[in-house]
């Protein structure tokens, strides 16, 4: 199966383009899963329990994994092993390298770690994202217009061509696209503006769309900006840091219920 057609396939299963992201900060999780063995492990097993029928991919955040060692290793190869094989995964860990160094990163993030899909810098350029590009049922979202305030140092940058970068960079992951059809884009849900005119500009690309609830974005907005674009539209806090109590799963649950149902309506899923 390749990268798009397991995307399709998730959402249509789940009527969704909700993207559950699991940035599993080990110092901040529920007192009740202190004296678990791994309670990374076990709170993400009970967030993906709670939300799996509205989801059609999960998320994850490499560096709240990375930062503790084994156990964290541990907690992610748990993690995938978990979520159900149905639903996509993405390993969100922005790398970007020359070539032989990219290589690696792709073994790592791509075989060791069998994420369906990966977020990758594409700022130097086309042999250091070759080797991400080789599986079509291995998906690559590039960082595209991202949603931090800093985006603007660097991304909107004007060019001697008359494009912004990000524009530029979106052209690019088209040209990169037509081989397998396993490219796509991160764009940002606070620049709803910005998200419309490259949903114009790119419309065969699906987009990675952070930015939702804690960082400002408005889903109403998003789902206005992309229309029917292929869409993940991520969640992470506004999911999975609902509640530090003991009903945190159940208060997850009906989170992202909430926002599945809200693009149900919109898109008539």
């Amino acid at each position: 199966m390749t990268f798009f057609e397991k995307l399709k396939r998730s959402q249509e299963k789940s009527k969704s383009l909700l993207c559950v992201g699991l940035d599993t900060d080990s110092r901040g999780l529920p007192d009740i899963l202190k004296m678990e063995a791994n309670p990374v492990i076990a709170f993400n097993k009970a967030i993906i329990d709670a939300t799996k029928d509205f989801a059609c991919c999960y998320k994850l955040q490499l560096a709240y994994y990375e930062a503790y060692g084994k156990k964290g290793i541990d907690a992610v190869e748990e993690t995938l092993a978990y979520i159900p094989s149905d639903i996509l995964t993405i390993g969100d860990v922005k790398r970007g390298d020359i070539g032989a160094t990219s290589e690696q990163y792709r073994y790592a993030y791509q075989e060791m770690f069998p994420f369906d899909s990966i977020t990758i810098n594409p700022l130097m350029g086309s042999d250091a994202v070759e080797p991400f590009l080789q599986r079509e049922d291995r998906g690559v979202f590039f960082l595209g217009l991202t949603s931090n305030p800093g985006a603007r140092d660097f991304e909107y940058l004007e060019l001697t061509n008359g494009k912004r970068l990000y524009e530029e960079v979106t052209d690019k992951v088209r040209e990169w696209n037509t081989a397998k059809k396993n490219a796509g884009l991160v764009v940002g849900a606070t620049k709803p503006d910005e998200l419309k005119a490259l949903r114009q500009r790119a419309p065969e690309l699906p987009f990675l769309i952070p930015g939702i609830g804690a960082q400002g974005g408005s889903l109403e907005a998003v789902l206005e900006a992309n229309g029917d674009g292929l869409a993940l539209i991520n969640v992470s806090r506004g999911i999975a840091g609902v509640s530090k109590g003991s009903d945190f799963a159940e208060a997850a649950g009906k989170a992202a219920q909430n926002y599945a149902e809200q693009m149900r309506a919109v898109l008539s899923m």
